[in-house]
């Protein structure tokens, strides 16, 4: 070999280690946002969109996750099973770290299985169905309480606050709905209030008159709904329509969106509407500075926003904190620390569940706007 060629060889090999210490200087770390970006539902993706790129862009601001910018990807279920499991096969080849995602807990469960596979780890901001972190995954986690804790709130306000002597528990036959709903209607009985009727609807349809004759014949006094406000809106539509203005209606964190008013056919249909949701995050000190940056862009961080911001917060704390960017050593560390977010001090159980919970109750207004009730002593 001439000492020529060594220097040459020697010069490339330089050249070629130096680009690729460069390249991983340089990497970037991938996040799935996944959730209903089409559909009915999309006003909810939008909102994990937008909460998940402006924690991004605050975090790369900062300096990244272990060196390394956070480039989101982003993932349409439109609350479809299959699709989700699409969508999760998709994130898997794109190689992402985590995932912010899904939305429905339909979607969530079944493509968890995908990301469990895969060693990804998984923060839902809005799943609330117990079988999400109930499987034994250890990387699945959530950024919002769960059903049985939310119908405990639903029922007892129900009995305590609404009176309900007779209620009518509506669900929209989907794994979210119908969990909470049964975890209400378990909640109402155990006060000694059992629902006057039961009833399933169909996901899609408008026409729920049929539906409205039967709460009319029971003599129910509230309704509650578990399911998300497509069909919230018209069902409430319908009630308010058909006679039935003066029976109380009660729903749930899926109709935490201006949509709603648009299916209830306008403002004047949701006044009085209450729901649970969590506490509020833009009314806390630690939302402040994200809320305001959010408003001078013109948009109001309602429903779960925040919950996605808090969640890209999650997933590069525990990255960063294990110092790793596998999904099952962040999701480890996670359950071991405490992680301040845009919604303040957050820390999770051995399941993935988070340790406190904190579901309120919220009422709807004639200007077709929502706000939180004082909380239940």
């Amino acid at each position: 070999m001439s000492q020529t060629f060594y220097k040459k060889g020697f010069l490339a090999l330089a050249v070629a280690t130096a680009l690729g210490a460069a390249s991983f200087a340089q990497a970037d770390i991938k996040f799935g946002v996944a959730g209903p970006m089409t559909g009915a539902n999309a006003s909810f993706g939008e909102q994990y969109m937008k909460g998940a790129q402006a924690a991004a862009d605050a975090i790369n601001k900062a300096g990244g996750v272990n060196g390394e910018q956070i480039v989101l990807v982003k993932g349409d279920d439109a609350c479809e099973p299959k699709q989700a499991v699409s969508v999760a096969n998709k994130m898997v080849q794109d190689k992402v770290a985590g995932v912010v995602g899904h939305f429905c807990s339909s979607s969530t469960i079944p493509a968890s299985e995908v990301y469990a596979d895969a060693g990804i780890l998984a923060i839902t901001p809005g799943s609330t169905n117990p079988a999400v972190t109930e499987r034994g995954l250890p990387a699945m986690m959530r950024m919002c309480g769960r059903d049985d804790q939310q119908g405990i709130v639903a029922g007892n306000y129900i009995v305590d606050v609404l009176k309900g002597k007779k209620v009518a528990v509506i669900n929209d036959k989907d794994t979210y709905g119908k969990g909470l709903a049964d975890a209400t209607a378990k909640q109402l009985t155990s006060r000694g209030v059992k629902p006057v009727l039961e009833e399933g609807l169909t996901r899609g349809e408008k026409d729920y008159s049929a539906l409205v004759t039967k709460i009319r014949a029971a003599g129910a006094d509230v309704v509650y709904f578990g399911g998300l406000h497509p069909e919230a809106g018209p069902l409430v539509h319908q009630l308010r329509t058909e006679g039935l203005k003066d029976v109380k209606f009660m729903s749930d964190d899926g109709i935490v969106t201006d949509e709603m008013v648009a299916t209830a056919g306008g403002a004047p249909y949701v006044d009085g509407v209450y729901m649970t949701f969590g506490a509020d995050p833009r009314l806390i000190p630690d939302s402040k500075a994200v809320v305001e940056e959010f408003k001078k862009a013109g948009y109001e961080p309602e429903g779960y926003t925040l919950y996605a911001y808090a969640s890209v917060q999650a997933l590069a704390a525990g990255f960063n904190g294990a110092k790793s960017n596998k999904g099952e050593d962040a999701a480890k560390w996670l359950k071991a620390n405490k992680v301040q977010t845009v919604m303040g001090t957050k820390e999770w159980d051995s399941k993935g569940d988070l340790k406190i919970s904190d579901y309120v109750v919220y009422q709807w207004d004639a200007a077709g706007k929502y706000h939180q009730l004082e909380k239940q002593k």
